[in-house]
């Protein structure tokens, strides 16, 4: 059953105007007052006295591929909100692919919902998918209550999920304009993909030759081309290279509506680093060199990515080819993607602190900046009167070692393993209630209301 007054109180309260010492009291799920650090009395409700450990809003994690139904022993929601939870996500947005269905039909969305009901232990909406012939069921998945709607330029790696060309592009995004959806872009160009140099093995160099940063750019420019003749909102999913920020700089300038985010992996990892054969850390676009990282990170600085969310798309480790599991290590063969869904906040908490980077700066990138793209602002993403109490307690100069088996998510496959991070989720309370993953889940689905 639900406390319905709660009262925490910490010396490092994470706010919208900044980090101070406060109190902040719960009522009903919602924040009811913010007041200075010790002056609201414990019986105001039940108390909770941080010290110096933070309070964060719960990260907001719009890119998450719960795979479920079709593909659960990828992934499910039980496990994807499980491993959210432990790593202060306390809202994710579902992929419309990887499942069976995909959420392409209002069927697949049922069906998704009604999986996921009684299963997730954090907040959880949908994301729908425009894909070739596809268009009539956008208006019903729109109405439904998808937050917007994603399509591939390039091949997505499921065949009942295909990507779209530039007649079909031209068709979705006219349409998600006349709607005012916003359409969420996987932007990597076939033709570049195709000319560029295909090594099969274990060399992580010859894959990162065989998605090259070009393959980004001439996809982002073609899709910024269609977002100015269609007037649609458009999303760039995942940039891994740094290439493509002038192209949106310069689109925005000319008035059209694009918004782009990036990833943990691509701010914390880079290919100078990645050991031939270690497939874990595979993914599309690819995670690109040191100097690139820096310029992403001079980007965040410069509030050109609305946010940092995970891209957390887990697979099998036999189709990550995982050497220690028998695999070949190709990195041809191995699926593409990474499951950071539980360690995202540290890994960038690690790296931003040691960039001179503070909390505010990472709950803008991780909570308030996705909650705005997905019209969540106003109740998810920042600790403000009248927002869902999603809170998180982050002691952020706790260093520890990821070990696999301690994660959450259905695969115990990271490119983190062995890592020391620092920063750790002590406590998460979703509208005001601590997240036990050995009780009952209580998550909520979500509908977009604007």
């Amino acid at each position: 059953m639900q406390q319905s007054t709660v009262l925490i109180r910490s010396r490092r309260v994470v706010l919208p105007d900044g980090e101070r010492p406060a109190d902040v009291l719960v009522q009903d799920g919602r924040i009811e007052r913010i007041a200075e650090h010790g002056s609201l009395p414990a019986q105001a409700g039940e108390l909770t006295d941080l010290g110096e450990v933070a309070l964060l809003p719960g990260l907001v994690d719009t890119h998450v591929h719960v795979n479920e139904p079709g593909r659960t022993e990828w992934e499910g929601f039980a496990t994807a909100t499980r491993a959210a939870a432990a790593g202060g996500v306390t809202t994710i947005i579902d992929m419309p692919l990887n499942s069976i269905p995909p959420t392409t039909t209002p069927h697949g969305l049922a069906a998704k919902r009604k999986i996921a009901d009684g299963q997730a232990w954090v907040d959880l909406g949908f994301w729908g998918g425009a894909i070739p012939g596809n268009t009539a069921d956008l208006e019903p998945l729109h109405q439904a209550g998808v937050f917007g709607f994603k399509s591939f330029l390039a091949p997505s790696g499921v065949d009942e999920f295909p990507h779209v060309g530039p007649a079909d592009l031209s068709a979705a995004l006219a349409e998600q304009a006349r709607l005012g959806a916003l359409a969420i872009i996987h932007a990597e160009d076939p033709a570049v993909l195709d000319a560029a140099p295909q090594e099969p093995g274990t060399h992580y160099r010859d894959f990162l030759a065989s998605r090259p940063a070009d393959a980004e750019t001439a996809a982002v420019a073609r899709l910024l081309d269609t977002a100015r003749r269609t007037g649609a909102r458009v999303h760039v999913l995942h940039v891994s290279s740094a290439a493509v920020l002038p192209l949106l700089a310069q689109a925005r300038a000319e008035g059209v509506q694009v918004t782009a985010e990036t990833c943990p992996h691509y701010l914390t990892l880079a290919a100078e680093e990645v050991p031939d054969g270690d497939t874990a850390f595979k993914c599309c676009p690819p995670i690109r060199d040191e100097s690139n990282r820096d310029q992403l990170w001079a980007a965040l600085a410069r509030g050109e990515f609305i946010g940092i969310v995970s891209d957390h798309s887990p697979s099998t480790p036999d189709l990550k080819e995982l050497q220690e599991y028998g695999g070949s290590g190709d990195f041809a063969k191995a699926w593409g993607g990474i499951a950071s869904l539980q360690l995202g906040l540290a890994a960038i908490w690690t790296e931003a602190r040691r960039r001179g980077h503070s909390l505010g700066d990472v709950v803008r990138w991780m909570a308030a900046g996705p909650a705005r793209l997905v019209g969540l602002d106003g109740t998810k993403g920042a600790i403000a009167v009248g927002c869902d109490a999603d809170l998180v307690a982050f002691d952020p100069d706790a260093a520890f070692q990821v070990d696999p088996a301690g994660l959450h998510h259905r695969n115990p496959v990271t490119p983190y393993a062995g890592k020391t991070l620092t920063g750790a989720v002590r406590t998460t309370w979703l509208r005001g209630r601590v997240v036990d993953v050995r009780a009952e889940p209580f998550g909520r689905q979500l509908r977009r209301t604007r």
